[in-house]
């Protein structure tokens, strides 16, 4: 078996890269390799692909490439080599004769090169995630389908980094305008998101766990699970669903199973019930529930049953009868031991009440606001968000987002007249939601967003940090606080550039990163 080299997820070996035969995620070299085939193979598609040329076809299989080659997506050769196959085909329809990029080229340029193109290729992995969710809802915009030809044509061009550095900056751009369009996409389709408490207790009787972000994929589950005795609960970034009107009128919906994406290997151990990953996030799969395990959409993974593109989930539903579920109401925790959590203060719930909020900055009962959240993982070091929230004073809100919420979403840390201390904004696509209130924010008081008493405390994994991440330097948001580490593929020059025109700044203590902000 050929060795892989991958490095673009936090949890990448030594903090250097994944190379030998097994990625720290567990995916296989032949698998890792094949992705990089399949990237290939969409530079292609981009060369063959004019702004005028583009298709439906071409659209939804760059989007499906892309999404597909993020971490904890799809570990399975059969189901990648086959999208290469079709991208293959659509660019010799279009061009003939012309051959795969190798990818090797960029993993093997000078380091600062590699770390130019690796933030563009990461950040456009993340965004086509976004923009596949949008898609499925009926939404497209032209700009972003451009970009993502555009990016990956560069990716296979010669070029240094005064060219490739206002790239990396556009690509952020192209995410905020790409978490606009898939906030219309789910606010339009199922309404403004509103606070809501949600247990963590699993009801005794059949029930299916819905993992992942898609929302179209949540709703059509609860359509066709409706009247049949079968509740449905959402798992890890799934939670925010709970917010949306359109889908809380489905009496079945009835509260979260457990935490974290890391944590699903125990925490699926000898469930009753099966599990359904629409999208990342996806762990290598132990025996212990290995046949009640299904996919969706890009996600793959071997020998699991795969539910196609008609939606028809009659194998998950039989499954869920089949297992029956707990036989007595199931308690669960958070990580905190809370048993319940809070979902839903999206951009319109908050900014519905910012009159109230700047009144309370201004009478000096609000200090200071932090945004904590991203992707969560594994690492020791990630007990550090916990612990910041924890210690943030009792005058100060906390909004969070993404799976890194739940190391701090079922603390109860209280309210500031009558506003909860933690508000929960959403996806991590929900970053748009943040972005949102803080420019309502700045207009407000009459100042910029980095004059707002405002900080950011973001964990990162995966592509769709990156891309987040991109997004924010596009607005010019300075003095990020960043953990648990740094990306391995940002080079020490590029680094450098960051750090002194944008002061992001890697974690330390939470007492000593707390003494900085607050003084």
């Amino acid at each position: 078996m050929e060795e892989m080299f991958c490095f673009q997820c936090q949890q990448t070996a030594h903090n250097t890269g994944c190379e030998g035969h097994t990625g720290v995620c567990g995916k296989k070299s032949d698998t890792a390799n094949l992705q990089d085939e399949l990237t290939g193979e969409l530079i292609r598609l981009a060369r063959a692909v004019t702004e005028n040329e583009r298709s439906r076809s071409s659209d939804e299989l760059m989007l499906k490439g892309l999404f597909t080659t993020i971490t904890n997506v799809n570990f399975n050769s059969d189901t990648v080599k086959k999208l290469s196959d079709e991208i293959r085909e659509e660019a010799e329809n279009r061009k003939p004769g012309k051959d795969a990029y190798n990818v090797q080229k960029i993993w093997e340029a000078s380091e600062d090169i590699r770390s130019l193109k690796s933030l563009i290729l990461f950040g456009l992995r993340g965004t086509a995630a976004y923009a596949y969710h949008a898609w499925a809802l009926g939404y497209v915009d032209a700009e972003i389908m451009n970009f993502f030809y555009k990016g990956m044509r560069i990716l296979g061009e010669e070029k240094g980094m005064e060219e490739l550095l206002p790239v990396v900056i556009e690509t952020g751009k192209i995410n905020l305008r790409c978490m606009e369009l898939l906030d219309k996409a789910n606010t339009e389709s199922y309404g403004d998101p509103i606070p809501t408490e949600v247990p963590l207790t699993i009801e005794k009787g059949p029930f299916i766990v819905v993992s992942g972000h898609d929302l179209h994929d949540m709703k059509l589950l609860l359509e066709q699970t409706k009247d049949k005795g079968i509740n449905i609960y959402t798992h890890s970034e799934m939670l925010p669903a709970h917010g949306y009107p359109k889908l809380k009128e489905y009496s079945h919906l009835k509260g979260n199973f457990g935490t974290a994406w890391q944590s699903q290997q125990f925490e699926f151990h000898n469930i009753p019930a099966p599990i359904l990953f629409t999208t990342n996030c996806l762990m290598p799969v132990r025996q212990s529930y290995a046949d009640r395990v299904f996919t969706t959409s890009v996600v793959s993974y071997p020998e699991m049953v795969h539910i196609g593109a008609d939606k028809d989930f009659t194998p998950v539903i039989a499954k869920a009868l089949e297992c029956g579920g707990y036989s007595e109401d199931h308690p669960m925790t958070g990580i905190n031991g809370g048993t319940t959590v809070m979902t839903g203060f999206a951009h319109n719930a908050v900014l519905e009440n910012a009159g109230k909020i700047v009144d309370l900055v201004k009478q000096g009962k609000i200090r200071h606001f932090f945004l904590i959240g991203g992707c969560d993982g594994a690492a020791p070091g990630r007990s550090y968000y916990t612990e910041f929230a924890k210690k943030t004073p009792m005058d100060t809100i906390i909004l969070t987002l993404a799976c890194g919420k739940y190391r701090l979403n079922d603390l109860r840390l209280g309210e500031i007249e009558g506003i909860p201390r933690i508000l929960d904004m959403g996806q991590c696509n929900d970053a748009y939601s943040a972005i949102k209130v803080a420019m309502a924010l700045a207009e407000a008081f009459g100042c910029e967003v980095n004059e707002l008493p405002l900080s950011m405390i973001l964990s990162w994994y995966e592509q769709k940090a990156v891309a987040i991440l991109l997004t924010l330097l596009a607005l010019g948001i300075k003095n990020i606080y960043l953990g648990p580490t740094l990306p391995a593929f940002v080079s020490p020059n590029v680094l450098n550039y960051l750090v002194q025109e944008y002061q992001i700044t890697p974690i330390s203590t939470v007492d000593e990163d707390l003494k900085k902000i607050l003084g």
